[in-house]
Protein backbone atom coordinates (compact mmCIF):
# COMPACT_ATOMS: atom_id res chain seq x y z
CA UNK A 1 0.00 0.00 0.00
CA UNK A 2 1.35 3.47 -0.81
CA UNK A 3 2.43 5.28 2.34
CA UNK A 4 2.25 8.91 3.39
CA UNK A 5 4.99 10.21 1.03
CA UNK A 6 3.46 8.54 -2.03
CA UNK A 7 -0.07 9.66 -1.20
CA UNK A 8 1.08 13.19 -0.39
CA UNK A 9 2.85 13.22 -3.77
CA UNK A 10 -0.43 12.13 -5.40
CA UNK A 11 -2.30 14.88 -3.55
CA UNK A 12 0.14 17.54 -4.69
CA UNK A 13 0.03 16.18 -8.22
CA UNK A 14 -3.74 16.60 -8.51
CA UNK A 15 -4.02 19.77 -6.42
CA UNK A 16 -4.59 21.71 -9.65
CA UNK A 17 -8.10 20.25 -9.72
CA UNK A 18 -9.10 22.55 -6.88
CA UNK A 19 -11.81 24.88 -8.11
CA UNK A 20 -12.78 22.66 -11.05
CA UNK A 21 -16.35 21.50 -11.59
CA UNK A 22 -17.11 17.79 -11.98
CA UNK A 23 -18.82 17.37 -15.35
CA UNK A 24 -19.02 13.58 -15.46
CA UNK A 25 -18.14 10.46 -13.45
CA UNK A 26 -17.57 7.23 -15.36
CA UNK A 27 -16.86 3.76 -14.05
CA UNK A 28 -14.71 2.51 -16.91
CA UNK A 29 -14.89 -1.12 -18.16
CA UNK A 30 -12.14 -3.31 -16.72
CA UNK A 31 -11.62 -7.07 -17.01
CA UNK A 32 -9.64 -7.23 -13.76
CA UNK A 33 -11.08 -7.65 -10.27
CA UNK A 34 -13.48 -4.73 -9.69
CA UNK A 35 -12.58 -2.12 -7.10
CA UNK A 36 -15.01 -0.92 -4.48
CA UNK A 37 -16.92 2.20 -5.53
CA UNK A 38 -19.44 3.43 -2.99
CA UNK A 39 -22.24 4.42 -3.07
CA UNK A 40 -23.63 2.75 -6.21
CA UNK A 41 -22.29 4.52 -9.30
CA UNK A 42 -25.64 6.09 -10.26
CA UNK A 43 -25.98 7.57 -6.77
CA UNK A 44 -22.32 8.61 -6.82
CA UNK A 45 -22.84 10.43 -10.14
CA UNK A 46 -25.98 12.21 -8.92
CA UNK A 47 -24.18 13.59 -5.85
CA UNK A 48 -20.89 14.48 -7.61
CA UNK A 49 -21.79 15.82 -11.06
CA UNK A 50 -22.13 19.59 -11.09
CA UNK A 51 -20.21 20.01 -7.85
CA UNK A 52 -17.01 22.03 -7.50
CA UNK A 53 -13.86 20.59 -5.93
CA UNK A 54 -13.36 22.97 -2.99
CA UNK A 55 -10.23 21.34 -1.56
CA UNK A 56 -7.74 18.59 -2.43
CA UNK A 57 -6.55 17.06 0.81
CA UNK A 58 -5.17 13.93 2.40
CA UNK A 59 -6.18 11.86 5.39
CA UNK A 60 -3.52 9.30 6.33
CA UNK A 61 -2.90 7.19 3.22
CA UNK A 62 -5.89 8.52 1.25
CA UNK A 63 -6.42 11.41 -1.16
CA UNK A 64 -9.57 13.42 -0.45
CA UNK A 65 -11.53 15.70 -2.79
CA UNK A 66 -13.80 17.93 -0.69
CA UNK A 67 -16.80 19.11 -2.71
CA UNK A 68 -18.68 22.39 -2.28
CA UNK A 69 -21.67 20.35 -1.08
CA UNK A 70 -19.65 19.18 1.94
CA UNK A 71 -19.36 15.63 0.57
CA UNK A 72 -15.88 14.12 0.20
CA UNK A 73 -14.58 11.74 -2.47
CA UNK A 74 -11.94 9.52 -0.87
CA UNK A 75 -9.44 7.63 -3.02
CA UNK A 76 -7.72 4.76 -1.20
CA UNK A 77 -4.94 3.40 -3.44
CA UNK A 78 -4.14 0.31 -1.32
CA UNK A 79 -1.43 -1.76 -3.03
CA UNK A 80 -1.34 -0.42 -6.57
CA UNK A 81 -3.94 2.27 -7.14
CA UNK A 82 -3.23 5.88 -8.02
CA UNK A 83 -5.00 9.09 -8.92
CA UNK A 84 -3.63 10.52 -12.14
CA UNK A 85 -3.98 13.59 -14.32
CA UNK A 86 -2.34 11.85 -17.27
CA UNK A 87 -2.86 8.46 -18.90
CA UNK A 88 -2.52 5.52 -16.49
CA UNK A 89 0.48 3.17 -16.88
CA UNK A 90 -1.85 0.61 -18.44
CA UNK A 91 -5.18 1.59 -19.97
CA UNK A 92 -6.59 -1.81 -19.03
CA UNK A 93 -6.39 -0.89 -15.35
CA UNK A 94 -8.27 2.40 -15.57
CA UNK A 95 -11.16 2.19 -13.08
CA UNK A 96 -12.75 5.63 -12.73
CA UNK A 97 -12.72 8.84 -14.74
CA UNK A 98 -13.76 12.24 -13.42
CA UNK A 99 -14.23 14.69 -16.30
CA UNK A 100 -13.66 18.24 -15.11
CA UNK A 101 -15.07 21.51 -16.33
CA UNK A 102 -13.50 24.97 -16.37
CA UNK A 103 -11.64 25.99 -13.27
CA UNK A 104 -13.54 28.63 -11.30
CA UNK A 105 -10.47 30.88 -11.59
CA UNK A 106 -10.10 30.14 -15.33
CA UNK A 107 -6.73 28.56 -14.60
CA UNK A 108 -5.36 27.27 -17.95
CA UNK A 109 -3.32 24.64 -16.06
CA UNK A 110 -6.38 23.02 -14.50
CA UNK A 111 -6.55 19.32 -15.50
CA UNK A 112 -9.36 18.23 -17.84
CA UNK A 113 -9.80 14.97 -15.94
CA UNK A 114 -8.76 12.86 -12.98
CA UNK A 115 -8.14 9.18 -13.60
CA UNK A 116 -7.96 6.40 -11.03
CA UNK A 117 -6.15 3.20 -11.96
CA UNK A 118 -5.64 0.00 -10.02
CA UNK A 119 -3.87 -3.14 -11.19
CA UNK A 120 -5.06 -5.60 -8.53
CA UNK A 121 -8.50 -4.35 -7.61
CA UNK A 122 -7.54 -3.71 -3.98
CA UNK A 123 -8.26 0.02 -3.89
CA UNK A 124 -11.51 1.90 -3.43
CA UNK A 125 -13.25 5.17 -4.23
CA UNK A 126 -15.95 6.27 -1.80
CA UNK A 127 -18.14 9.34 -1.47
CA UNK A 128 -18.94 10.33 2.12
CA UNK A 129 -21.30 12.86 3.64
CA UNK A 130 -19.71 15.07 6.34
CA UNK A 131 -21.19 12.89 9.08
CA UNK A 132 -19.99 9.69 7.43
CA UNK A 133 -16.51 11.15 6.88
CA UNK A 134 -16.17 12.11 10.54
CA UNK A 135 -17.35 8.68 11.65
CA UNK A 136 -14.81 6.98 9.39
CA UNK A 137 -11.80 9.26 9.69
CA UNK A 138 -12.27 11.26 12.90
CA UNK A 139 -9.51 11.10 15.53
CA UNK A 140 -11.45 8.39 17.40
CA UNK A 141 -10.88 6.13 14.35
CA UNK A 142 -7.66 7.43 12.78
CA UNK A 143 -4.67 8.87 14.60
CA UNK A 144 -3.16 12.29 13.89
CA UNK A 145 -1.09 12.67 10.75
CA UNK A 146 2.54 11.65 11.28
CA UNK A 147 3.79 15.00 9.99
CA UNK A 148 1.75 16.95 12.55
CA UNK A 149 2.97 15.18 15.68
CA UNK A 150 5.22 16.71 18.30
CA UNK A 151 7.78 14.53 20.11
CA UNK A 152 5.60 14.70 23.21
CA UNK A 153 2.41 13.66 21.42
CA UNK A 154 4.16 10.76 19.69
CA UNK A 155 5.48 9.50 23.02
CA UNK A 156 2.11 9.97 24.69
CA UNK A 157 0.32 7.93 22.01
CA UNK A 158 2.78 5.01 21.93
CA UNK A 159 4.93 4.87 25.07
CA UNK A 160 2.51 2.79 27.16
CA UNK A 161 2.29 0.04 24.54
CA UNK A 162 4.02 -3.29 25.11
CA UNK A 163 4.33 -3.75 21.36
CA UNK A 164 7.59 -3.54 19.44
CA UNK A 165 8.15 0.02 18.26
CA UNK A 166 8.12 -1.00 14.56
CA UNK A 167 4.72 -2.68 14.98
CA UNK A 168 3.35 0.27 16.96
CA UNK A 169 4.37 2.76 14.26
CA UNK A 170 2.18 0.87 11.77
CA UNK A 171 -0.95 1.31 13.90
CA UNK A 172 -3.03 3.83 11.95
CA UNK A 173 -5.31 4.42 14.95
CA UNK A 174 -2.28 5.71 16.87
CA UNK A 175 -0.47 7.60 14.09
CA UNK A 176 -1.75 7.94 10.53
CA UNK A 177 0.43 7.59 7.47
CA UNK A 178 3.49 5.52 8.42
CA UNK A 179 3.70 2.20 6.62
CA UNK A 180 6.10 -0.72 6.57
CA UNK A 181 8.79 0.73 4.30
CA UNK A 182 9.21 4.06 6.07
CA UNK A 183 8.97 2.58 9.57
CA UNK A 184 12.17 0.63 8.87
CA UNK A 185 13.82 3.74 7.44
CA UNK A 186 12.79 5.89 10.41
CA UNK A 187 14.06 3.48 13.05
CA UNK A 188 17.39 3.07 11.27
CA UNK A 189 17.99 6.81 11.22
CA UNK A 190 16.94 6.97 14.90
CA UNK A 191 19.28 4.04 15.75
CA UNK A 192 16.48 2.15 17.51
CA UNK A 193 16.01 -1.60 17.22
CA UNK A 194 12.65 -2.38 15.58
CA UNK A 195 11.85 -5.04 18.19
CA UNK A 196 12.42 -2.72 21.15
CA UNK A 197 9.31 -2.48 23.31
CA UNK A 198 7.69 0.94 23.40
CA UNK A 199 7.60 0.66 27.20
CA UNK A 200 11.40 0.42 27.35
CA UNK A 201 12.20 3.42 25.17
CA UNK A 202 13.80 6.42 26.85
CA UNK A 203 12.74 10.06 26.26
CA UNK A 204 15.89 10.67 24.20
CA UNK A 205 14.96 7.76 21.94
CA UNK A 206 11.45 9.14 21.44
CA UNK A 207 13.02 12.45 20.47
CA UNK A 208 15.20 10.70 17.88
CA UNK A 209 12.27 8.67 16.50
CA UNK A 210 10.18 11.79 16.10
CA UNK A 211 13.00 13.74 14.41
CA UNK A 212 13.69 10.77 12.11
CA UNK A 213 9.99 10.50 11.23
CA UNK A 214 9.85 14.10 10.04
CA UNK A 215 13.19 13.90 8.22
CA UNK A 216 12.47 10.61 6.40
CA UNK A 217 8.91 11.47 5.39
CA UNK A 218 9.78 14.94 4.17
CA UNK A 219 12.77 13.63 2.18
CA UNK A 220 10.59 10.95 0.59
CA UNK A 221 8.00 13.59 -0.36
CA UNK A 222 10.72 15.75 -1.96
CA UNK A 223 11.75 12.74 -4.05
CA UNK A 224 8.08 11.97 -4.85
CA UNK A 225 7.91 8.63 -3.11
CA UNK A 226 9.42 5.20 -3.74
CA UNK A 227 8.86 3.12 -6.86
CA UNK A 228 9.91 -0.43 -5.99
CA UNK A 229 10.94 -3.27 -8.28
CA UNK A 230 7.33 -4.14 -9.14
CA UNK A 231 7.00 -0.69 -10.71
CA UNK A 232 3.42 -0.24 -9.51
CA UNK A 233 3.75 3.18 -7.88
CA UNK A 234 3.71 6.13 -10.28
CA UNK A 235 3.18 9.77 -9.43
CA UNK A 236 0.33 11.93 -10.72
CA UNK A 237 2.23 12.61 -13.95
CA UNK A 238 2.82 8.90 -14.60
CA UNK A 239 6.50 9.06 -13.57
CA UNK A 240 8.51 6.98 -11.13
CA UNK A 241 9.31 8.27 -7.68
CA UNK A 242 12.95 8.77 -6.74
CA UNK A 243 13.27 7.94 -3.06
CA UNK A 244 14.01 4.27 -3.71
CA UNK A 245 17.51 5.43 -4.65
CA UNK A 246 17.97 6.79 -1.13
CA UNK A 247 16.71 3.86 0.95
CA UNK A 248 18.89 3.25 3.97
CA UNK A 249 17.80 -0.29 4.87
CA UNK A 250 14.57 -1.26 3.11
CA UNK A 251 15.12 -4.25 0.80
CA UNK A 252 18.90 -3.96 1.35
CA UNK A 253 19.47 -7.23 3.20
CA UNK A 254 23.16 -8.19 3.15
CA UNK A 255 24.42 -4.70 2.32
CA UNK A 256 26.81 -2.81 4.58
CA UNK A 257 25.18 -0.18 6.76
CA UNK A 258 25.62 3.29 5.32
CA UNK A 259 25.19 4.83 8.77
CA UNK A 260 27.82 3.10 10.88
CA UNK A 261 29.89 1.37 8.18
CA UNK A 262 30.33 -1.66 10.44
CA UNK A 263 27.10 -3.58 10.45
CA UNK A 264 25.18 -5.50 7.82
CA UNK A 265 21.52 -4.97 7.02
CA UNK A 266 19.41 -7.93 8.13
CA UNK A 267 15.78 -8.85 7.59
CA UNK A 268 13.31 -10.15 10.15
CA UNK A 269 9.53 -10.60 10.09
CA UNK A 270 7.28 -8.63 12.43
CA UNK A 271 3.50 -8.84 12.32
CA UNK A 272 3.84 -10.73 9.03
CA UNK A 273 5.76 -7.83 7.46
CA UNK A 274 9.44 -7.61 6.48
CA UNK A 275 11.60 -5.40 8.68
CA UNK A 276 15.11 -4.29 7.74
CA UNK A 277 17.68 -2.91 10.18
CA UNK A 278 21.41 -2.76 11.00
CA UNK A 279 22.50 -5.31 13.59
CA UNK A 280 25.36 -3.06 14.72
CA UNK A 281 23.89 0.41 15.21
CA UNK A 282 20.33 -0.66 16.10
CA UNK A 283 20.99 -2.88 19.07
CA UNK A 284 18.20 -4.34 21.20
CA UNK A 285 18.47 -2.94 24.74
CA UNK A 286 17.41 -5.29 27.53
Amino acid sequence: MPELPEVETMRRGVAGARGSRIVDVQRTPCRSKPIRISPRIDVFRKRAIGRTIAEVGRVGKRVVLVLDSGDSIVFEPRMTGLVLTADPPNQEHLRLRLTLGADSTNNPQAPPQLLYWDRRGLGSVQLFSPVQFEAKFGLHELGPDALTLTPQSMQARLAKSRRAIKVALLDQRAIAGIGNLYASEILHLARVHPAQSCLDLKPAQWQRIHAATIEILQAAIRHEGSTLSDGTYRNALNQEGGYQNHHRVYDREGHKCSQCGRGTIVRIVQAQRSTFFCAACQRLRK
